[in-house]
């Protein structure tokens, strides 16, 4: 079976956003042009990776090439949840990234997690074998907006231990820098001074 390419030349929106309650996010990116919506599943490491390579191609491509690129920013203009139902394409295993310098726009591929291996040029390629992808063209402006939401979409999660920098749970948290201990154990509890 040939593969499935879905190529978002001129996107309405390209984002990233979650379902569920902090603890129990599942990540998606989700592309919309018109009507058409393609959304992939993926996990918050790759959003975080992914958020983070495009704001370095933006620096390099200035670098380079002396494109003018936006400054970076934590201001998000694009805060609306995903488009709804999500139904989930694939599951990404492969992104790639690179710049088409004449369209000057920076080109974003999800590759579809595969059992069988295959080659690299198969990442921005239209070849007939490999996984199915999604290949979005993003301006400079959208890039810089795809990762400044992205960031956001990250950090709405749990709050980071301040020990471990692991993420806290409203239950509790077992902490690998106490030795698995409750903080108020190994200090004294507030709470034994009260008895």
């Amino acid at each position: 079976m040939a593969r499935a390419i879905h190529v978002f030349r001129t996107p309405d929106r390209f984002v990233a956003g979650t379902v569920g309650q902090p603890g129990n996010r599942t990540f998606y990116l989700q592309a919309v042009h018109d009507k058409r919506v393609v959304s992939v599943i993926l996990e918050k490491q790759q959003v975080a990776v992914l958020a983070e390579r495009i704001a370095a191609l933006l620096l390099e491509i200035n670098r380079r090439f002396g494109t003018p690129i936006p400054p970076e920013t934590a201001d998000v203009d694009d805060l609306s949840p995903l488009v709804t139902p999500v139904d989930a394409e694939f599951r990404v295993g492969t992104m790639g990234l690179g710049w088409d310098s004449e369209a000057q726009t920076v080109v974003v591929e999800l590759l579809a997690v595969s059992e069988t291996e295959f080659d690299a040029s198969v990442v921005l390629d239209d070849a007939e074998e490999g996984p199915d992808a999604v290949r979005v063209f993003l301006t400079p402006e959208s890039a810089r907006q795809f990762a400044a939401r992205s960031n956001r979409v990250i950090s709405a999660g749990r709050p980071p231990c301040p020990l471990c920098d692991e993420p806290l749970d409203p239950e509790g948290h077992i902490c690998v820098r106490t030795n698995g201990y409750l903080r108020g154990e190994i200090a004294g509890s507030d709470d034994d001074a009260d008895e």
